[in-house]
Order: structure tokens, then sequence, then C-alpha cells
């Protein structure tokens, strides 16, 4: 299928108000607070619109309805768990970063527990978002090249191309043009996501009560059993843990994120924004499942529109190839792309300089110097991003590549960040112990199954989702035995944030 010309249409007008966005926000980015705060006077819906966007990228939009296609609503489960993570957030996270008023997320790991402990979360973060923008940049390149013709090469192309794209605005606007353009995103995602379920509704021979009666007779719903405790399985409750830890790494400790509470004029206004981002996203969340759900049951109503043996994750672009009408297909590749924008290089730039060249080179810097430092920043991630997403290509599921390198990456701060909250008595050395065993506990979790049989008695007994749950408990736990033997911190540190336990 080619694209009409209303599609071409759709898409178009998208983009070149994205580029006038970013080029609207050049002339404003002339500092280096500006392009990484934005001025910090934005108003909370926006922030918390941009919050909802940056929740729901193509790893979402694509790869959730492939899950539901392929099994079940199990993956789903990870969205109940955020409103508890998002209460922490406002009670415990956005005060502290809003009292601090440092931009980075990591600044006061360095006052807390040491110069290693902020650029042990720096690279973390970093190869975090590497390994994400891969993922969407690749997820997107499977949605277009349908519509543009297979063929040897394609998708490494429509990649390549895309991740240019991707680059533009946050290099020409900084965080201010990254929160706008995410409030245009969240906008579009939601509209093209509804599409989609108009058009499913009504395309179901039979209604759509067909929808659900082949879901439930193939168990389709299911979200796991609640009784079911079983470690080693991707269960209820497995899913439900791995959720509120990821929740507590993205509201506590992940740049992006934090960024964002910087940018909102007021206290109260951050705190809005956590929670309209959270209550846009369980339902959403929940629609992109039932899209999966929904396409099931229309193509086993007529298996003659698929073709036989195509993957999970490539149903939903091929439904949008070949099934929606033209506009509506413009729509929701321009959904798509609106989700795969939110790429966090601004926030990527805002490290690279505030964590690493100020911080080691040169931190006598001038603003004209470290405005390009930002801006080559954003190009450099940019580049790693689209071979990330090149070397993506064969996995079947690329949501569960993604969460397992997110759990991997993120596990150890989100373990260091919570001990410093926790106590008043943990310091560098506790912080130090804690992280090597917590590191060496997901380094065995992540590797060990792929041993030979003849080690079988030493692999990791639990499933992927527990390695970030079970790395953080293990850093923290660890950190507090070793504060019972460290000597006591000064009592009256301006940088802690911890509460005496």
């Amino acid at each position: 299928m080619k694209l009409e010309v209303a599609d071409l249409a759709v898409i178009i007008l998208y983009n070149l108000i994205v580029l006038a966005m970013g080029i609207g926000f050049f002339r404003k980015t002339k500092t280096s607070d500006q392009f990484m705060a934005a001025g910090r006077n934005l108003p909370g819906w926006a922030v918390g619109l941009s919050i909802f966007g940056s929740y729901v990228s193509s790893i979402s939009f694509l790869a959730n309805p492939g899950v539901a296609y392929g099994e079940n609503w199990n993956a789903a489960v990870f969205a109940f768990s955020m409103p508890l993570g998002a209460l922490i957030a406002v009670l415990w996270f956005v005060p502290f970063y809003r009292k601090a008023g440092e931009v980075s997320a990591y600044t006061h790991l360095e006052h807390r527990f040491g110069a290693w402990a902020r650029s042990y979360a720096v690279i973390c973060y970093l190869l975090m978002q590497l390994a994400r923008l891969g993922t969407i940049l690749y997820l997107l390149a499977l949605a277009i090249e349908p519509l543009i013709g297979g063929g040897p090469g394609v998708v490494t192309t429509t990649i390549i191309v895309l991740g240019i794209v991707v680059v533009i605005y946050p290099f020409l606007g900084g965080t201010e043009a990254v929160i706008w353009t995410g409030v245009l995103q969240a906008l579009i995602l939601i509209a093209g996501a509804l599409a989609c379920v108009f058009v499913l509704l009504n395309g179901v021979p039979g209604g759509p009560e067909k929808i659900f009666e082949i879901a439930e007779a193939d168990n389709k719903f299911s979200m796991g059993s609640l009784t079911d405790w079983d470690l080693a399985a991707q269960t209820f409750w497995v899913v439900m843990c791995y959720g509120l830890v990821e929740h507590l790494r993205n509201f506590g400790v992940d740049q992006a994120y934090v960024q964002r509470y910087i940018t909102a004029k007021s206290d109260g206004a951050a705190t809005r924004s956590i929670w309209l981002g959270t209550f846009l996203f369980i339902p959403i969340s929940l629609t992109f499942f039932f899209i999966g759900t929904a396409l099931y049951a229309y193509y086993k109503l007529q298996p003659g529109l698929l073709p036989a043996d195509i993957a999970a994750d490539k149903v939903f672009p091929y439904f949008i190839a070949n099934q929606l009408p033209a506009g509506l297909t413009g729509l929701v590749i321009a959904a798509i792309c609106a989700a795969a924008m939110d790429s966090n290089l601004n926030s990527v730039a805002t490290l690279m300089l505030e964590d690493l060249y100020l911080r080691y080179f040169r931190p006598n810097a001038s603003e004209k110097e470290s405005v390009w430092v930002l801006r080559w920043s954003v190009i450099i991630m940019g580049i790693l991003s689209i071979v990330a997403g090149i070397a993506m290509q064969g996995y079947e599921s690329a949501l569960k590549v993604w969460w397992q390198l997110a759990g991997i990456f993120g596990g150890g701060v989100l373990g260091l960040f919570l001990l410093g909250l926790v106590s008043r008595r943990a310091g560098n050395l506790s912080g130090l112990i804690g992280v090597t065993c917590g590191v060496l506990v997901i380094i065995w979790m992540t590797f060990s199954p792929k041993l030979p049989d003849a080690y079988a008695a030493i692999r990791n007994p639990l499933h992927g989702f527990m390695i970030p749950v079970i790395g953080t408990g293990v850093i923290l736990v660890v950190g507090l035995l070793v504060s019972l033997i460290e000597p006591a911190r000064p009592a009256a540190e301006p940088d802690s944030a911890a509460a005496s336990t």
C-alpha cells in the first residue's frame, strides 16, 4: 500500500508544526538554563500532558497492541501500579527536587554519597535512554515500512531518517520545545488511539460484542491470577512489583521527569502535572491493549486479510497500512511519530553538560560554550540511538527487550536514591557497598539463565521482571545494614534528603 494524498497531508502538517515549534523556541534558548529548565515558569497542565506523552512512547503505541494480540492483558497490570508511584512522588520526590533547585537529578547524589554515585547514575541513565530511543525508532520504522513498501534495508533506512527528524526540535528549542511539543503529541496520541478503536469496533463482523465474545473464549483479557505467587513466571504480582519499581524510578530518578518538575511554575503545578499524567496514562494504556485484542478478533474472523506467520509486533502496523481509511492512516502515523518524538534528548544533553562536561572537563565554561555542548550532545546521542535502533531488528517483542534493559540500567540508581531518602546515617561506604552488591545481583540475574546446563544450579530462577525489584531491594537492605556500623553523618547536612531510620 502507498500513502494517499490525505494521509501525506496529515503527516506533513504535523511534522511542519513540530519543526515550527522548534524554530520558534530557538530564539529563546540563548542560555544553558533556558535550554535545560525552560524559564521554570510552565503551567502544570502542559507539564502533565508532556509527562503523559513521555510515558506513552511508540513502545506503548505499537508494542502493547502486539503483546495483547499475541498473548493477553497481563502486561496491562503495569499501568495499575502507577497511582501508588505517583503518590510517593507527590509526597517525597517533587518537594525534594523543587527545594534543591538543581536541574540535574543526580547532583545531590555526589553531596550524599560522593562523586562516584553521581557518575554511576548518569552512566546508567544514558545507557537506558540509548536503549529506549533505539527501541522507539525501531518500532516506528516497523509501522512505516508497510506504507512505503518492503525490501532489503527499508527498516534500516527508515530508522536513520526518523532518527534525524527526532533530533531536530530538541536541538533547536531545548526543554521548552520538548514540553510544548509534548502537549501536541499527547493530543495526537489520544486522537490516533481512539480512531483505531472506532474503526475496529465498526469493522469486526458481528459488531463489538463479537470482540468480547472471542476475547473471553480465548482468555485474551486475562491479567493473571491473583493467587499465583510464582516469581519465576510473568504473573499478575510479578508485573505489579515490576511496575511499581519502574514508576518509582521514573518519578524519582529519571532525569526526563525530574527536569519537568523543575520547569513547572510552582510546587502545586508540579504536583498537578504528575496526577494529570497518571490519570491520562491508565485509560490510554488500556486502550492500546484493547486495540490488540480487537485486532485478534478482527483477523480471526477474517484470516484472509492477514499474511501467514506475521509477527505479533507487526500486526498493528499492517492494520494501519491496509485497513484504515485514507486520512485516518495519516492521523495514526502522525500519532506514532508523536510518540517517537518524545526522545528525552534534552535531558540527556542536560546530564552531559552538568554532570560530565562541567563536572570533569570545563567547570568554568562560558554560556555560549555550554549551549553548544548541549546541542552537540543531542546530535551525538541521536546518532548512537540510530545505531541502537538498527541493532534492535530481529527481536520478536521489542517491549520485552526494552523492559529488560530498563530494569538492568535503572534498578541500581533507584536503590541508591531510596537509601539516601530513608536513612540519615547512610554515607559513602553504605552507598558504595550497597550498589556493588546490587549490581552484582543484577548481573547474575540477567546473565545466569544463559549459562550451560552444567551450571543450571546457579541460574537465576526468577522472572526477568524481578531483576530491578530484587536489585533495588538488595542495594537498600545492604546499604542500611552497612550504615549501622558506618560512622554517623553530621546532623545538619543541607543536601541530605533523608529521614531518620
